[in-house]
């Protein structure tokens, strides 16, 4: 393993080790009737749909769940890697399908088919792998924000970002901490392709236009929301937020003609899992409608549940992008080093 990998693992685990003693120990009574789950910031946060995920589970099946926030998915992800011989987690939630192969590459995941999966919209659990290591819940397409309020015109594609009309516009998110970063980078590599000079000439004219590469969507979105710039990476569903809880059109999706990639965020049991039980349990829930319908108003992306409602907000501020790119993750794992490489120099 690399320093630069280790480091950034061993970061993942500081920032969720205050959490290690919120559930019991390993055969107590307690443990065996808890269902711990890993997840990142945005779903275990104040904003997110854990107290209610929480709440439902816990009146539904009696089980004690505890969720603990491990920071971004990426760093929620290497959490459960530095633990893989003795997991303190039964479940990790928000593995996409960019981090999917890591995951599997790890052997951090057990198998589990869920009840009821023909619920699922299909060509979802596709994305995440067929051997049901991965359960998907939610999905979007990765989009360009734009503040309709700005002065700065509109980019109509990935090339359109590199003019020095968007000098220090754009509010990205690191590949190393962060899905949506990864993806932006995913979406780069299926425009341009991996290491090509097409790619190169891209992130390199791109560097200076960069306001911010933060470590986090949250903190991304939110020096957004506030003014600091007229561009973000985020999803076709996020302006959906403001329209839903502002009465705000402010904030735009922009389709590029040249097609989006999608995220498909997935669950699964750790292998090694205290509660296995209790984690197919969750995951039966968690794709169940009624779990599922509280995700377009908290995760601000589309259920997995083909049945699950959608609010008025979708309907108005969430464009479904005409096509949708492929995506290769080892392509896209192999890119996050040459473009850190090109932005640093």
């Amino acid at each position: 393993m690399s320093k630069k990998l280790l480091s950034i693992f061993l970061i993942a685990f500081a920032l969720g080790s205050s959490s290690l003693f919120a559930f019991g120990t390993k055969d107590s009574p307690e443990r065996k009737n808890q269902v711990v789950v890993y997840a990142y910031d945005s779903f275990a946060g104040e904003w997110g749909a854990s107290k209610e995920i929480e709440e439902k589970f816990e009146a539904l099946t009696g089980y004690d769940l505890v969720i603990i926030n491990c920071g971004s998915a990426l760093q929620t992800l290497s959490r459960a890697v530095l633990e893989k011989d003795a997991p303190e987690a039964d479940i990790i939630l928000g593995i996409d399908n960019n981090m999917a192969q890591k995951a599997r590459d790890e052997k951090i995941l057990e198998a589990y088919k869920p009840k009821n999966t023909s619920v699922l919209i299909p060509g979802l659990h596709e994305a995440l792998g067929s051997d049901w290591a991965l359960t998907p819940y939610d999905y979007s397409h990765f989009a360009l924000i734009y503040d309709t309020k700005s002065s700065t015109p509109a980019p109509a594609s990935l090339s359109d970002l590199t003019k020095s009309v968007y000098k220090n516009k754009i509010i990205l998110m690191d590949p190393r901490t962060s899905s949506t970063g990864l993806g932006f980078v995913a979406w780069t590599v299926s425009v341009f392709g991996e290491g090509t000079k097409e790619f190169n000439d891209f992130w390199t004219a791109l560097k200076p236009n960069i306001l911010s590469m933060t470590p986090s969507w949250s903190t991304g979105w939110g020096m957004f929301t506030k003014g600091e710039a007229p561009l973000v990476i985020s999803y076709t569903t996020s302006p959906a937020s403001e329209v839903e809880y502002n009465s705000n059109n402010r904030y735009k999706s922009l389709l590029f003609e040249q097609g989006h990639v999608m995220q498909v965020e997935g669950l699964g049991i750790l292998k090694g899992a205290k509660n296995k039980e209790g984690a197919k349990a969750f995951i039966d829930f968690f794709i169940s409608e009624e779990a599922q319908e509280l995700l377009p108003l908290t995760q601000w992306m589309y259920p997995s549940n083909k049945n699950a409602e959608l609010p008025q907000s979708y309907r108005t501020a969430a464009p479904v992008p005409a096509k949708t790119l492929d995506t290769d993750s080892e392509k896209t794992a192999s890119a996050v080093n040459d473009v850190i490489t090109l932005i640093s120099r």
